[in-house]
């Protein structure tokens, strides 16, 4: 298939996700296609196109603050809360299930208290990172796209201070937060990572040479170093037969694993999944790349309260070719 071919497929795909309401999966089509044309046609020859890419783009973000825009999920009481952490803490140790339930708050829309969670886990160095990009998840999860933008760029500008996070590590937050930003389309300048951070996080001579940024994990304890993913598009096989993409957004992620939601209306995709089912045709979507690959149903249960009730929660474990 030509490049010209490629993007017409792949616009003709985000109109069809437009028209039928899913302007979140059309988003993620009309900046694939803009993404294709900057990297394979000449300049002088894509402006026009990729400017009308962008229109539309624009465009479906005022659609999407309008309709998605969430209000502030009601809050439940401490013993209903406590409970669903109970519930959802599947792990053995104690660290791990204190990760999962928080990020099962997360999905009875308690993110203030989820939030209060994570960060008694910043006190973990194993779990400091994905708890701080959980946190920043949480805020923009928990009120309109204005005050949750106001609400992550002011916690991260009080993780700046040396001390709790290395340089690194504040380097990946600050990336991970403006993707998000750039998500909602808000357009805030992040401050840099000072360097006395980086000089206070410098190795001592007596001490053991920290890792490499870009070595990939060796144990499921160096989570951090897995790609953010923020949409997961899935393509469910039945009878031998393909179905069309269902692209969702990632609510939350922990290492490999990534938490969705599937609304009610994706009756094909709730009748046919279930724990440990095995899915070929799996697409990762990241700021940086598009990922094809499989993943394996580790959860899916029905949301029963809160602001998701009905609609179902899917954890999936992502695999890349």
């Amino acid at each position: 298939m030509s490049i010209k071919e490629q993007v017409k497929s792949v616009l003709r795909e985000a109109e069809t996700y437009r028209t039928q309401g899913l302007f979140n999966e059309a988003m993620v089509k009309f900046k694939y296609a803009s993404e294709l044309i900057e990297k394979n046609v000449k300049p002088e020859n894509s402006r026009l196109l990729i400017e009308g890419i962008t229109k539309k783009i624009e465009l479906l973000k005022k659609t999407i603050s309008k309709y998605n825009d969430p209000e502030k999920p009601p809050e439940m009481p401490v013993e209903i809360q406590n409970l669903i952490k109970e519930k959802f803490s599947f792990s053995t140790d104690k660290e791990s299930a204190a990760l999962d339930g928080a990020i099962a708050l997360t999905k009875f829309g308690q993110f203030d208290r989820a939030i209060k969670e994570f960060k008694e886990l910043l006190k973990m160095e194993s779990f400091r990172l994905v708890a701080a990009k959980n946190i920043l998840r949480c805020y923009f999860a928990s009120s309109s796209s204005s005050s949750s933008a106001k609400a992550a760029v002011s916690q991260y500008k009080e993780w700046l201070p040396p001390g709790l996070f290395t340089s690194g590590q504040l380097e990946k937050i600050k990336v991970f937060l403006e993707n998000l930003l750039k998500e909602k389309g808000v357009e805030i300048k992040l401050p840099a990572v000072k360097e006395e951070v980086a000089a206070k996080n410098a190795p001592d001579k007596a001490m053991p040479a920290t890792k490499p940024l870009i070595e990939m994990p060796e144990s499921e304890e160096e989570e951090e170093e897995f790609l953010d993913i923020s949409s997961v598009g899935i393509i469910l096989e039945t009878g031998g037969k393909k179905h069309p993409e269902l692209i969702m957004d990632v609510s939350f992620q922990s290492g490999n694993m990534v938490s969705l939601i599937v609304p009610l209306r994706e009756k094909l995709l709730i009748e046919n999944l279930k724990a440990g089912l095995k899915l070929n045709h799996v697409q990762f979507y990241s700021p940086i790349a598009i990922l094809n690959g499989s993943g394996v149903v580790s959860a899916f249960t029905r949301i029963g309260s809160g602001p998701k009730m009905g609609n179902y929660s899917l954890d999936l474990k992502m695999f890349t070719n």
